[in-house]
């Protein structure tokens, strides 16, 4: 599919695009990602979703990290076919995704949702469409590990 600048957004024959990354999301990184897009003069409107890892209380005791894990290869493909999908239904321009692996503390970012179109609408539709998916869809798992060190396996909301 092209846009109406001529850029080519859908992913058909492409290798999946490696989503993820060690740690947490630096904030260094989502700036540098939203000033490369100052270049891009088709762009009128960006969503960004910045999912930041909670110091919930469960049963008493406060959560200090998460630890995300993945079966990589079958998340790397759904996170194409996710891709796919929303190219198909919303006008955008690009679309940058990143996830987590690994431990991240609270207070730290460990999903990062970028969308960008002509107009506002379909990039915060597409964004908000983005993350229920990867939420809903997206085998990636997150023990919850307690200030005690003790964790427990986070169910998803």
């Amino acid at each position: 599919m092209e846009t109406k600048s001529g850029q080519t957004t859908g992913m058909k024959g492409r290798k999946p695009k490696n989503v993820f990354v060690q740690g947490a999301v630096a904030a260094s990184f989502i700036a540098d990602s939203i000033q490369k897009h100052s270049s891009k003069t088709d762009i009128g409107g960006h969503s960004i979703f910045l999912g930041q890892v909670r110091a919930d209380v469960i049963n008493g005791k406060e959560v200090a990290s998460i630890e995300y894990t993945a079966y990589e290869e079958m998340a790397l493909e759904k996170m194409h076919t996710i891709r796919e999908d929303i190219f198909s239904k919303y006008d955008l321009i690009c679309m940058h995704v990143y996830h987590s692996l690994g431990k991240v503390a609270a207070g730290e970012i460990s999903l990062f949702v970028f969308t960008s179109s002509a107009h506002r609408k379909a990039a915060i539709d597409a964004c908000e469409e983005t993350v229920e998916r990867i939420k809903a869809e997206l085998p990636v798992w997150g023990k919850e590990i307690f200030v005690d060190e003790t964790y427990q396996w986070k169910e998803s909301k």
